[in-house]
């Protein structure tokens, strides 16, 4: 095929067939993603390889969330700036680079370095490669595209576990890291061959960077995740630096606002929110961003810590979720272009809420294979979320409009991400206390039922402790099962409420506006 006719048939990607330009993109987005799963695995063995406790390991994860969190919206500005194929290559390489000093790092001092350089690298990955693929696809086409952009999405948060598990074991927690290097290296030769920038990016007129904004935004962005993640552990807000921090992140989030609506060459465009379609889908994606990480965060692990599963085979007992999302990407592809996608999207919110609600009625005598089924139908539940979810925001916005829209729309979804973790973690933290309570106030010592237990446990451990310890070890028994099932409803409660907040995304989906159907390209297209 001569250039012309290649051009003639693909004018969009110049002459490239937008499924290798796909390929190209989804490899750094889906590496991205999966970093951010796979090393929260590693996190016990790198604490005691670099000599550091659990807590001083998870700024492992915080601290590329911070970095990753400020260069989202930043990404339109330097893709504009330098060039969008040329920035995309330089953050792949920054990203892999990054992913070697983590895995060689001697000191927790250096991997945490190297992990803020990491996150810096990969906070652009997503949304430029969202912007290139949506601009790839003709309107009625990008259904397809989002399909195969939410598969890697989707899927690779669910592989982190697992793959992170198995690199774990098998060799080490660096190999956690390393396995970024030969993933990147293909990248980086696939957007040199297949990627091109549309003529508006070339001959793009680009401003003074912003540098207040970007300040503001760093530090709110940052005050978020350290208090998401560090809050829980002194209290809240009976801990002062929680108190100057969530001060300080409401005064430099106005401030940025302020700033970013005002200064019309400010960093990000906030006035994109007049539209209707994309200020819903910022909505809708903060809250399934909580959704869909509460899953990924809380299911493994009361797979681990309340039936005692190993790192490795908690991940596999929700890789199914995986297989799920595999087979729904390729059929939401099929409908997207035919079927509503406020109808789509409604039906993955509350299927995915259904699947809440059934782990919702977990107890101590599931075994691994007992919620495959809705574990599987989560991940193709997923599929019908987040790819309409993606075309309906972005289906009434011009190309030139595109990467500010898609920096902004993945900042958010990290953001709600994080704040439903913390959520989750906090509501597992005390709500099993207060079911401890109230369980314990059913075993009071003069209970007949506590004294007929704790006889024949005492009796079965009298034969194998001797009689001295046989009565404290009864008693110490049952508290011990006590605990396991206070934490067992702290997590059906977090579950059930995470099906409510999904039955609360399938009604606020009719907030959209009917999107266009079988309509030719937004104005502004090239």
């Amino acid at each position: 095929m001569t250039t012309s006719a290649a051009q003639a048939r693909y004018p969009l990607t110049q002459g490239v067939n937008p499924w290798l330009v796909t390929c190209s993109v989804m490899l750094p987005t889906f590496m991205e993603v999966l970093d951010t799963a796979i090393a929260s695995v590693a996190l016990p063995y790198i604490a005691g390889s670099l000599s550091a406790s659990n807590s001083e390991a998870t700024w492992v994860l915080t601290s590329y969330l911070v970095a990753n969190a400020v260069i989202l919206p930043a990404s339109n500005w330097f893709a504009r700036r330098f060039g969008r194929k040329r920035f995309l290559l330089t953050c792949v390489v920054i990203f892999t680079v990054a992913s070697f000093f983590c895995g060689a790092a001697p000191s927790l001092a250096v991997i945490l370095l190297a992990r803020i350089v990491q996150g810096a690298g990969g906070g652009a990955l997503q949304p430029l490669s969202q912007s290139i693929l949506l601009e790839s696809f003709s309107l009625k086409d990008r259904s397809k595209a989002m399909a195969a952009y939410g598969l890697g999405i989707v899927v690779a948060p669910v592989l982190g576990p697992t793959l992170g598990g198995w690199l774990t074991d098998t060799w080490t927690w660096r190999y956690a890291f390393y396995i970024n290097i030969p993933v990147g290296i293909l990248a980086v030769i696939m957007i040199s061959r297949f990627v091109h920038d549309p003529p508006y990016i070339k001959h793009a007129k680009v401003g003074a960077f912003d540098n207040i904004g970007f300040g503001l935004l760093a530090v709110w962005t940052g005050c978020l995740q350290i208090v998401l993640d560090k809050g829980q552990e002194d209290d809240w807000f009976g801990a002062t630096w929680v108190r100057w921090a969530i001060a300080a992140l409401i005064v430099a989030f106005i401030s940025w606002i302020w700033r970013s609506w005002t200064n019309p060459k400010g960093l990000v465009d906030l006035h994109i929110l007049k539209n209707r379609n994309f200020r819903t889908g910022c909505y809708m994606i903060t809250l399934l961003g909580m959704c869909i990480y509460i899953t990924i965060a809380i299911l493994p692990l009361y797979y681990q810590e309340i039936l005692g599963y190993t790192a490795f085979t908690a991940g596999l007992v929700v890789g199914p979720r995986g297989i799920g999302s595999f087979i729904g990407s390729p059929v939401i592809g099929i409908l997207g272009s035919r079927i509503d996608n406020r109808k789509l999207l409604c039906a993955g919110f509350l299927g995915f809420a259904v699947c809440a609600f059934i782990f919702g009625t977990v107890d101590l005598s599931i075994g691994p294979y007992t919620l495959l089924i809705p574990i599987t139908l989560t991940g193709f539940a997923l599929s019908f979320v987040f790819v309409p979810l993606a075309t309906l925001a972005t289906s009434t916005l011009s190309n030139q409009e595109m990467g500010n829209a898609t920096g902004l729309f993945n900042m958010l979804r990290n953001i709600g991400g994080s704040i439903g973790i913390a959520m989750a973690t906090t509501a597992v933290t005390r709500r099993a206390d207060s079911h401890q309570t109230d369980l314990a106030a059913g075993l009071a010592p003069t209970s007949a039922i506590l004294q007929q237990k704790s006889a024949f446990i005492a009796a079965y451990l009298g034969h194998r402790i001797g009689p001295p310890g046989a009565r404290p070890g009864s008693f110490a028994l049952i508290y011990n099962l006590m605990q396991q099932q206070a934490a067992m409803l702290a997590y059906i409660d977090v579950f059930r409420w995470t099906a409510v907040l999904a039955v609360i995304c399938a009604a606020a989906v009719w907030l959209f506006g009917k999107p266009p159907q079988h309509a030719g390209p937004p104005p502004g297209a090239h």
